[in-house]
C-alpha cells in the first residue's frame, strides 16, 4: 500500500451525474483525482463513474440525498473507508423553482430550495471538515458553487437568490474556521454555463424590466477548467471567489 503523502487525491462531488458536477468530475478524473460521484440518481452516476474508469481513472458512486443528515454521514464515511481520505469536496448540488413572485411561492418551495442548496452544502462541508481535521497529513480544500446569483438576483427567484447570497456567507465562515487547520475554502460563481438549469436560456430569459431575452452560454467544460486550476492549488493559496461566466449575458448592469 502507498504512503498517504503518496496516493492520488481524493475529491467529492456533489451533484456528479450530470451538467457542472459532471464536467467536473470527468476533468478532475483526468488529472489524477479518485472521484468520489455524489447525487441522487444513482443509474448517472454510475455512467460518469464507467465514463471515468474507462478513461483510466478511479470513481467511487455514492447515491446521496444531500438533505439528510444520516445519509451524507454514511456518504463520507464511505469514501474515506474506499480512499482512506478527503482533499476536495466540491459542493455543487443545486436546484431552483419555475419563476414566480414572492407572493406566489409556497413554503414547500422555499424549503426545497434551502434544503438544497443550503442545508446540504452545510452538511457536506461539517463532514468535509471533519474529515480534514484528523485525517493525515492535517487538512483540504471546499469549493462552494455560489452563482452570479449570489451577487444579483434575477427577477421573481427569491429562494435561490436567497440561498445563493447564503452559499456566500458559508464560503468566508468556512474559510475563517478553516484556518488552523490548512482546509482552504473559495467559491466559484457560474453564469449561464450549459446545463440542464440552462436549457431554456436560448429561447428566452425573463428580465428586470419584464421582458423576456435569449442569452448566451458557455461550454460547462470551462467550468471545469476552473475547478481543475482551483484544485490545483497547494493549500497555502486559494481562489476565494473565481466568476466564470458568458462575456454577453445581461449580469454587469442587471436591473
Amino acid at each position: 500500500m502507498l504512503p498517504i503523502l503518496m496516493r492520488a487525491r481524493v475529491a467529492i462531488i456533489t451533484g456528479a451525474g450530470s451538467g457542472i458536477g459532471k464536467a467536473c468530475a470527468l476533468a478532475l478524473g483526468r488529472e489524477g483525482f479518485q472521484v468520489a460521484l455524489v447525487g441522487r440518481r444513482a443509474e448517472l452516476l454510475a455512467q460518469v463513474e464507467a465514463a471515468i474508469g474507462e478513461a483510466g481513472g478511479t470513481a467511487l458512486a455514492v447515491p446521496t440525498d444531500v438533505t439528510d443528515e444520516a445519509a451524507v454521514v454514511a456518504c463520507f464515511e464511505a469514501v474515506r473507508q474506499r480512499f482512506g481520505r478527503v482533499d476536495l469536496l466540491f459542493n455543487n448540488a443545486g436546484t431552483g423553482i419555475p419563476p414566480a413572485p414572492i407572493d406566489e411561492v409556497s413554503l414547500a418551495d422555499w424549503q426545497s430550495v434551502v434544503d438544497i442548496n443550503l442545508t446540504g452544502s452545510f452538511l457536506c462541508a461539517r463532514e468535509a471538515f471533519r474529515a480534514m481535521k484528523a485525517q493525515t497529513p492535517m487538512g483540504g480544500r471546499i469549493i462552494n458553487n455560489g452563482s452570479v446569483s449570489a451577487y444579483v438576483p434575477r427577477l421573481n427567484a427569491v429562494a435561490y437568490t436567497a440561498t445563493k447570497h447564503a452559499v456566500t456567507g458559508l464560503t468566508r465562515a468556512l474559510s475563517l474556521e478553516g484556518r488552523p487547520f490548512d482546509i482552504a475554502c473559495g467559491q466559484i460563481d457560474i453564469g449561464n454555463a450549459q446545463s440542464d438549469m440552462t436549457q431554456g436560456m436560448a429561447a428566452g430569459m425573463l428580465q428586470a424590466d419584464g421582458e423576456r431575452q435569449p442569452e448566451p452560454v458557455i461550454d460547462v467544460n470551462h467550468v471545469a477548467d476552473a475547478i481543475v486550476y482551483m484544485a490545483s492549488l497547494p493549500l497555502d493559496a486559494n481562489v476565494q471567489f473565481m466568476t466564470v461566466m458568458a462575456t454577453k449575458m445581461p449580469f454587469i448592469g442587471r436591473g
